[in-house]
């Protein structure tokens, strides 16, 4: 684009479809053990999120892909090759994350470690669930993000084991939280159609 365009504000045709293809954003599940509930929250943002129409919302399991525990493989297993795969198709994510002693689960940090340049320059959400509302797990992965090179956005819904869940295990949030999401939504959507003018 020349000198001209830029300052009369007009746009070359890669920029504008940049512009007007919609964002693929993927909700990840951070847990993989039996009788886990992260499915339940993340059909539960997906279902606010698809009535949105600003972007692709996918459910990313990582219990799909298999992965090994890193260093215990050459990494050559079929799930590494798909798990960053599914990552490179992203432009921006939403963690489902459940607190497991103040920290994220060891399957979730297992699943970033396997992957690197993937990550880089894309936005995140965090949605997360606790005693205390998952802030501790929250806190812990913005770290993690930011050594990926991920931006996470301000906006972070907490959901209390006592007040959104029946028994510990059925997913009952309460109406407050929709909210919150949507907003949170925003800020992903926004951030990651402003990284992806980075990549």
């Amino acid at each position: 684009m020349g000198f001209i365009d830029k300052l009369f504000g007009r746009q070359s045709k890669e920029e504008e479809t940049m512009t007007t293809e919609k964002l693929n954003i993927g909700i990840i599940l951070g847990s993989t053990r039996q009788g886990r509930v992260s499915p339940q929250v993340g059909e539960w943002v997906k279902s606010i999120a698809d009535q949105r129409g600003d972007a692709n919302y996918e459910i990313v399991d990582i219990a799909e892909f298999d992965l090994p525990f890193l260093g215990t493989t050459e990494g050559t297993e079929p799930g590494i090759a798909a798990w960053n795969e599914k990552l490179a198709s992203l432009d921006g994510f939403v963690f489902i994350v459940q607190e497991y002693n103040h920290s994220i689960s060891g399957a979730l940090k297992n699943a970033i470690d396997f992957a690197r340049e993937v990550w880089y320059d894309k936005a995140a959400g965090i949605v997360s669930y606790g005693s205390t509302g998952g802030a501790r797990a929250a806190e812990h992965l913005r770290g993690i993000l930011a050594e990926q090179k991920v931006a996470d956005v301000r906006t972070h819904p907490t959901l209390s084991l006592f007040t959104d869940f029946v028994n510990g295990s059925e997913f009952n949030p309460q109406e407050l939280h929709n909210e919150n999401v949507n907003t949170m939504l925003n800020e992903v959507v926004a951030w990651s159609g402003a990284l992806k003018t980075l990549r």
